[in-house]
C-alpha cells in the first residue's frame, strides 16, 4: 500500500519506473540480506485476511534461509507481529510490523508504537458506517485499522472518501495507505523503507546488501531504500514499480526460494 500521494513517494522523488526483468539474479548468502512481504508476495492474497496462508514448504525455505543467511532474513509486512508470527509458524523472524510500527530485531527484542487512545473509537466508526456497505471489511489492528473493498469494487469512492475523512479528523496522527482493493490507517511516519534502513543498521544486516520483495505500493519505499544501499527490489505481481526485478506472483517466488535454499545447501 502506499500513503496518500497520487505516487509512490520513491518514484515521485524521481526513481525510474521498471517493468522488471523476468528472474532476479541468485542471491549469494555471504553477502545479502533478504527482507519480504507477506500477503501478495510469500501467500496469495485471499477475500479476508484471516483466509491466508503461507504454503509449508515455503516456510520450510525460509529457515533454512534463515540458516544459511546467519540470520539475516527479515518480513516487512503491514500485518501485526502477531499475525506474522501465525502465519510462519514455528518461526519467529525479525519483523517491521505494522509499517514498521512494530520492530522485532534478530536477537529477539522487540519494540512497537503505543496505539492512538482514538483508535477503538474510530474502528467503532467505520464498523458502524461501512454495516451499510455488503462486502466491506473493517479489519481492526493493533496501531491501525485496515477497509477492505475487495468484496464490494463499486465501494472504492465511499470507502476512499470514508477513511479520509476520519484522518483528517485526527491531526495528523494517521497516515492514510492505499493497496489492492484497500485503504489503511496506519501511525504517522513509519513505512517499510525505515524500517528495512533500522535493520541495516545492526547485526546480522549490517554490511550486507539489502534485497526486498513485495507486491504493492507500500513495498516502493523498501525497494528505494534497498536500493540507495547497493541493493535491489524484486517486484511480485503486475504494477509500476522501481523494482528492477519481477516475479508473476507468489508461487513463482517460492520457487526462486527453494533455488536459493538449494544453492545455499550446496555452498555449505
Amino acid at each position: 500500500m502506499q500513503s496518500s500521494q497520487s505516487r509512490p513517494e520513491a518514484l515521485a522523488a524521481g526513481g525510474q519506473v521498471s517493468d522488471g526483468s523476468p528472474e532476479p539474479p541468485p542471491l549469494d548468502p555471504a553477502r545479502h540480506a533478504l527482507f519480504l512481504d507477506v500477503d501478495g508476495t510469500l501467500a496469495e492474497i485471499c477475500p479476508e485476511p484471516s483466509q491466508v496462508a503461507v504454503p509449508p514448504a515455503t516456510v520450510a525455505a525460509l529457515a533454512a534461509l534463515q540458516r544459511a543467511l546467519d540470520g539475516a532474513l527479515a518480513i516487512l509486512s503491514g500485518r501485526s507481529g502477531a499475525a506474522i508470527d501465525l502465519l510462519l509458524q514455528p518461526l519467529r523472524l525479525p519483523y517491521g510490523a505494522n509499517h514498521g510500527a512494530e520492530f522485532r530485531r534478530a536477537d529477539g527484542q522487540a519494540r512497537r508504537l503505543e496505539p492512538s487512545a482514538a483508535l477503538p473509537g474510530i474502528v467503532a466508526a467505520l464498523r458502524q458506517r461501512a454495516a451499510g456497505w455488503p462486502g466491506v471489511l473493517v479489519e481492526s489492528k493493533p496501531l491501525g485499522v485496515a477497509v477492505h473493498y475487495r468484496m464490494a469494487p463499486p465501494r472504492e469512492r465511499d470507502v476512499h472518501d470514508l477513511v479520509h475523512e476520519v484522518a483528517a479528523a485526527h491531526d495528523g496522527q494517521f497516515d492514510v495507505l492505499t493497496g489492492k482493493m484497500v485503504y489503511e490507517l496506519k501511525p504517522h511516519g513509519v513505512d517499510k523503507g525505515r524500517a528495512l534502513r533500522e535493520f541495516m543498521r545492526a547485526a546480522p544486516f549490517a554490511g550486507r546488501v539489502p534485497v526486498m520483495a513485495g507486491d504493492d505500493l507500500t513495498d516502493e519505499s523498501a525497494f528505494a531504500a534497498a536500493q540507495e544501499a547497493g541493493g535491489f527490489g524484486i517486484k511480485i505481481g503486475p504494477g509500476d514499480s522501481i523494482a528492477p526485478w519481477r516475479l508473476s506472483g507468489p508461487p513463482e517466488l517460492a520457487r526462486w526460494l527453494q533455488a536459493l535454499r538449494a544453492k545455499a545447501g550446496a555452498i555449505q
